[in-house]
């Protein structure tokens, strides 16, 4: 009888490429990470990590087991969510992973609503950046994720994961005042091409949607600074250091009487956000309405009218 924990002990390890990595996210040591592998090993009669210097890959016998770890992972967090309706387990902490604005825009809503249709259910927030999420939620360290898309995250057809679309918005061009398109109607992209840019640092996924929009454009942006803030984001373009594409809703409430924003004329670079659970967890008494919040929240957030400035 193969034992579902180091079935997820070898999902971490095929997730984060080494023992270590995979310790730190499980919690674990480790010590307890290989000692785990070595009892599947000893319950399968086969050989599931291969150990060189680049870190650990997974046998063919390992890649069979994780090709099966999805779906009995999964199995069990339905039985799970089946038992605590049984309890009527309305009560309790769910763990969300959010990134900043998601928090402001959709997940802060949700918490209000929340006191209101399940006050037993208590809301604990990690403020992270938008490609932490999903790894969070997949190694339990979260119960859902206020994600976007990113180069590199788990597709929307992973079986490990369910998905429910929050929203969408696009990115608006934030430019110095005095800059040549500062009284633009709206901005191609390909005509920053020859500026400086100003964005976030590689691996968030708006460095991505930034990158992307430039290459549709025929370009490859020359980023010659960078801030995860988008608030240093506008002030560093005040100062004219560059220009930007940033989130419309991470401009709201921002001093933007130094910068000129003007939308994004052609191919519009667009952040989409959604909420996931691991597969199997979605109806879970403490998570479904968690969810159903978050869509609510969604479902009021302004259609994206352009932020002038």
């Amino acid at each position: 009888m193969i034992d579902a924990r180091r079935l997820r002990t070898l999902q971490a390890v095929a997730d984060h490429r080494t023992v270590t990595a995979a310790a730190a996210a499980l919690y674990l040591t480790p010590s307890a990470v290989s000692q785990q592998i070595a009892a599947l090993e000893q319950e399968t009669g086969h050989k599931v990590l291969a150990r060189d210097n680049r870190g650990a890959r997974l046998t063919a016998v390992g890649e069979i087991l994780l090709r099966h770890a999805g779906a009995v992972i999964a199995e069990l967090e339905r039985a799970e969510a089946e038992v605590a309706a049984y309890t009527s387990g309305a009560a309790g902490e769910v763990t969300v992973a959010a990134f900043a604005t998601g928090i402001s825009v959709v997940l802060a809503p949700a918490i209000t609503a929340l006191g209101e249709t399940s006050p037993g259910i208590r809301v604990r927030v990690r403020d992270v950046e938008g490609d932490e999420s999903l790894p969070m939620v997949l190694d339990g360290r979260a119960d859902i994720a206020v994600a976007v898309e990113y180069r590199g995250a788990p597709s929307a057809g992973d079986r490990r994961l369910v998905r429910v679309p929050l929203y969408a918005e696009p990115f608006d061009a934030v430019l110095p005042r005095r800059h040549r398109l500062a009284g633009a109607g709206a901005v191609p992209v390909a005509a920053l091409a020859d500026d400086l840019w100003i964005g976030p640092y590689p691996g968030n996924p708006c460095h991505d949607v930034m990158v992307l929009a430039c290459e549709y454009a025929g370009f490859r942006p020359r980023l010659a600074h960078s801030s995860d803030d988008f608030r240093a984001v506008v002030t560093l373009a005040a100062a004219g250091a560059g220009v930007a594409l940033v989130p419309r809703s991470a401009l709201r409430d921002m001093d933007l009487s130094q910068v000129a924003v003007r939308p994004v004329d052609g191919v519009v670079a667009t952040r989409r956000v959604f909420a996931a659970v691991r597969c199997g967890a979605e109806e879970h008494p403490l998570f479904r309405p968690v969810l159903e919040a978050l869509g609510a929240a969604a479902g009021k957030v302004p259609p994206g009218d352009p932020v002038t400035a």
